[in-house]
C-alpha cells in the first residue's frame, strides 16, 4: 500500500484556481466503465494531467491532487483501476482492494489511460495540448509505462514507482522496456525506501540513458516510500522540492508555455 486512506497531498490550495471539479465516469475502448474525478483550471495553460493512484485506486488523496494541478493551470483527471471487477461507483476506506489489484492487466490499465488521455484532449476535458501522467507506487510504475503507449505524451512522472522486477500483475518492468519510451521521464524516489533500493533506480537510469530517453531521476535522502503526504511533516522539505520539480517539468513540456 502507498498512502493511508486519510492522507492528503502536502500542497497548499490556491483559492479560485479551479474552475469546476467533480466525479465522473469514463469509458475505455473495451467498453469498461470506470470512476474518475475531473478538475478544470480557471486559467488553463494548455497542459493536462492524468493522475494514476496507488493500489487503493481512486480516493480522496488523488481527487485533491487533481484540484492542486487545476489551481496551477493544469486540467486534470484522476482515474480508478477497478471498473472491470468492482464497478464504477464510489467506494469507502473499507474496500478490499487487493483482490481487484490482482485482477488488473496491463492491457486493461492501458485502455483506461487511453480513455483519460482522450478525455483531456477533448473540448469537454479542456482540449489540452500537452498531456502528462503522474502516478504513485503502483501508479508510478504505470505512469512510467504510459510512455510506451503511443499517446504522444509530453512527459511521465512517477513517485516511487517500481522500475525493475515483477509486478502484482503482468505490467512489464519499465527498465526492461526503456527502448520503447517516447516521452521524457521525471522519477522521484525516497532514499530510505526499502522496496526500491538505489541499485534499482540506477538500473532504470542506465536503461533510459542507453535508450536515449530524456530523464531526471531524483532521490531524496532519508525519505521513505510514500513521503509525499501532509502527515509526514518531517519530510516537508522533500515534498516541497518534489512538487516544485513536478511543476517545472510540466511547464517545460507544455507547448506554448
Amino acid at each position: 500500500m502507498c498512502f493511508d486512506a486519510d492522507a492528503h497531498p502536502p500542497i497548499a490550495p490556491i483559492a479560485g484556481g479551479a474552475l469546476e471539479s467533480g466525479a465522473m465516469t469514463l469509458t475505455a475502448d473495451d467498453d469498461n466503465r470506470f470512476a474518475a474525478f475531473r478538475a478544470r483550471a480557471a486559467e488553463p495553460s494548455g497542459a493536462g494531467m492524468i493522475v494514476l493512484p496507488d493500489v487503493r485506486g481512486l480516493f480522496g488523496y488523488y481527487e485533491e491532487l487533481a484540484l492542486r494541478f487545476a489551481e496551477h493551470g493544469v486540467d486534470a483527471v484522476a482515474i480508478d483501476y477497478f471498473g472491470r471487477t468492482a464497478g464504477a461507483s464510489r467506494r469507502d476506506a473499507s474496500f478490499e482492494y487487493m483482490p481487484h489489484v490482482l485482477q488488473t492487466t496491463f492491457a486493461g490499465l492501458s485502455a483506461d489511460v487511453r480513455a483519460a488521455d482522450a478525455y483531456l484532449r477533448s473540448e469537454e476535458g479542456g482540449a489540452a495540448r500537452s498531456l502528462f501522467t503522474i502516478g504513485f507506487c503502483f501508479g508510478g510504475r504505470l505512469s512510467f509505462l504510459s510512455a510506451t503507449l503511443g499517446l504522444d505524451l509530453a512527459g511521465v512522472v512517477g513517485f516511487y514507482g517500481w522500475p525493475v522486477g515483477a509486478s502484482r500483475n503482468d505490467t512489464p518492468a519499465p527498465a526492461a522496456v526503456a527502448e520503447r519510451f517516447s516521452s521524457p521521464v521525471l522519477g522521484i524516489f525516497g532514499g530510505a525506501d526499502e522496496g526500491i533500493p538505489a541499485d534499482a533506480v540506477a538500473t532504470f537510469e542506465q536503461a533510459l540513458a542507453e535508450a536515449g530517453v530524456a530523464r531526471r531521476l531524483i532521490t531524496y535522502p532519508g525519505a521513505p516510500h510514500s513521503f509525499f503526504d501532509r502527515k509526514a511533516e518531517e519530510y516537508a522539505d522533500a515534498s516541497s522540492a518534489a512538487w516544485a520539480e513536478v511543476l517545472d517539468f510540466v511547464r517545460a513540456g507544455t507547448a506554448g508555455a
